[in-house]
């Protein structure tokens, strides 16, 4: 997902006609599944609720066992230790209250002479009844500035054209279709891989163009009609012909500002920005310089936008793994989405014949790309859908280490392969074997399976090496890396849709078109793995396994207490749906919420 932002000219252009109505509207259409609306929750908070908890102290689940770490070392204790800023201990209540003494023995020795008074007791508070607490939550694929901007005007809860139309109007201050129907208007497919122009809008488009449309656009494409005129629908690299005005920097913080926000209310402590410019990353710097970052952002450098002049000059921001601002990746492209035919295919769409999707650039210009992006040391996240492009990816890095005399170059660089949706079972093998990590998203699963298998049962292929094994990709991965996101706002900001998504197969009505069981439900995920996939393996993409992703001793006290039991393998899986966050926690201290 990465929208375009090109020239002024159409929103100058509307603005000269005298009225603020008059300016585009640019919004995103989502086709999401009904109920996916943004859970953000506005916690009623007792009187006694801690909204803020000392620089150490020790925090217990009311139960035992309920304090799920991602540590296979100790996978569920009691209670975790905080100290300045870090886990330090985990265990039984008697066990870090044993360790506590200790410790404080030990520095009161060195600092006071072995003086009783120095020591300091620790504070020690439990969790609500029920409620379970488990490492923060990671979004290893989401775009922060555009679901901000998506929020404002929530096309995706709408459920007809007339809704639609309806929420148009009221947006853009109008009593009646005609006058909307003057107005130049842009709106986007939710994976913002498609854009549908109003009439009005097209025409100022040809305009801009010098009076007429290109025959064909590399890597994109301008769908016509019958009489060969455009309909108003274009694809992937031909959005860019559209001159949509560009977001002002006070719009960009209030979408970072939102963005946020909601991300701490539904337990996220990490995002992986999948598309960031440099002005992006700017702004949240700067919020983090003014304390208004409650969150860590690992960014991708968006080199879909990027002129060549930025991207010469880009170089790594990662201080250090626990930065709240990072950026040691770029983002490329190989094809379009499948919700549009974008996704590139290796034999033709089922329901479009003599289709097979959009390859945004020729393989061996991504090859090129690739190489030169990793001799400047950079990592590499690779947009890819349909088998095609994702042979190409696993191509070019087969054929980088085919150059090299380090048999372990490709693994130690972390490359990912961004959704990884449909796949040889070759390459699902060879995926693992290269060290390439599949970075996927379960809710576009659970969102595409009612259409998914018309569009790719093809007689040339068999379906169930189509579509991705999760259980597959999750054993080929080294050390079983299965990182996990959303790609919000084309789903849901809720990080447990998407845990609820990879263990029951479902959509949020309890359905799939299997039934009850679940879709392929074979490929569910344990809740354990979910877990991981979206703490531990998320902070392993980007290269902080040590540092972040568990509750372990000397790793960032990042976590988030649940007010139900979601990690019960036996448990119904609506019970998931229902979860509410009780506290978010990073760096020791509450963002959202209390305990």
């Amino acid at each position: 997902m990465a929208p375009k932002h090109n020239s002024r000219d159409v929103a100058q252009q509307a603005a000269s006609n005298g009225s603020a109505r008059q300016q585009v509207v640019w919004a995103l259409f989502a086709t999401a599944t009904a109920g996916l609306s943004s859970y953000y929750y506005s916690l009623t908070q007792a009187t006694s609720l801690r909204t803020s908890l000392p620089a150490s102290y020790a925090l217990c689940a009311h139960e035992t066992g309920k304090v799920h770490t991602v540590d296979s070392a100790a996978p569920a204790v009691d209670c975790v230790v905080v100290d300045k800023a870090r886990v330090t201990a985990t265990g039984s209540l008697a066990d870090v209250q044993t360790w506590w003494d200790d410790y404080q023995n030990e520095l009161i020795f060195k600092f006071y002479g072995n003086e009783p008074k120095a020591k300091k007791p620790l504070p020690v508070f439990t969790a609500p009844p029920n409620a379970i607490i488990v490492p923060g939550l990671t979004d290893a694929h989401a775009h922060l500035i555009e679901y901000g901007f998506k929020v404002q005007l929530r096309l995706d809860q709408v459920r007809s054209i007339s809704a639609l139309l309806d929420v148009l109007e009221a947006y853009a201050d109008l009593g009646s279709r005609p006058a909307l129907a003057g107005l130049p208007i842009a709106l986007h497919r939710v994976d913002v891989h498609a854009l549908w122009l109003s009439p009005r809008a097209l025409a100022l488009t040809r305009t801009h163009l010098g009076g007429s449309f290109p025959a064909s656009v590399p890597g994109g494409q301008i769908v016509r009609g019958d009489d060969g005129e455009p309909t108003g629908v274009f694809l992937d690299a031909a959005q860019e012909l559209v001159p949509v005005p560009k977001w002002s920097a006070q719009k960009k913080a209030e979408y970072a500002a939102r963005v946020v926000r909601d991300a701490v209310a539904v337990g996220l402590t990490s995002v992986h920005d999948a598309s960031m410019e440099m002005e992006t990353l700017e702004l949240f710097k700067s919020m983090n310089a003014e304390g208004k970052l409650p969150i860590r952002v690992y960014a991708m450098a968006d080199t879909d936008r990027m002129s060549p002049d930025e991207a010469e000059h880009l170089e790594i921001y990662d201080p250090d793994p626990a930065a709240r601002v990072r950026m040691r990746s770029v983002k490329l492209f190989t094809d379009g989405a499948l919700g549009s035919w974008g996704a590139a295919l290796l034999t033709p769409y089922s329901d479009k014949p003599g289709e097979t999707g959009i390859m945004r650039f020729p393989e061996a210009e991504y090859a090129k790309m690739v190489r030169t992006w990793w001799e400047r040391g950079w990592g590499i996240n690779t947009h890819a859908i349909g088998d095609r492009a994702n042979k190409a990816v696993l191509d070019t890095f087969e054929e980088l280490l085919k150059t090299s005399d380090d048999k372990e170059a490709v693994a130690r660089r972390r490359p990912r392969i961004e959704h990884a949706q449909i796949m040889r079972v070759e390459d699902l093998h060879r995926a693992g074997e290269l060290g390439v990590l599949t970075s996927v998203q379960p809710t576009h699963a659970t969102s595409d399976m009612w259409y998914a298998e018309k569009r790719l049962v093809c007689t040339s292929f068999s379906w169930d090496v189509t579509w991705p094994e999760r259980i597959l990709l999750l054993k080929a991965s080294p050390n079983g890396i299965l990182p996990l996101g959303s790609d919000f706002p084309v789903e849901d900001i809720n990080p447990l849709l998407g845990f609820y998504a990879a263990v029951s197969r479902l959509d949020v009505e309890g359905k799939s078109p299997h039934g009850e069981d679940g879709w392929y439900s074979s490929e569910r995920l344990t809740r354990s793995q979910a877990l991981k996939g979206m703490t531990l393996d998320a902070a392993y993409a980007a290269f902080a396994e040590d540092t972040l992703g568990s509750l372990s001793a000397g790793k960032r006290a990042d976590y988030v207490v649940l007010d139900r039991n979601i990690m019960d393998e036996e448990g119904a899986f609506s019970e998931i749906l229902e979860t509410k966050v009780l506290a978010t926690v990073v760096d020791g201290q509450i963002v959202y919420g209390g305990i």
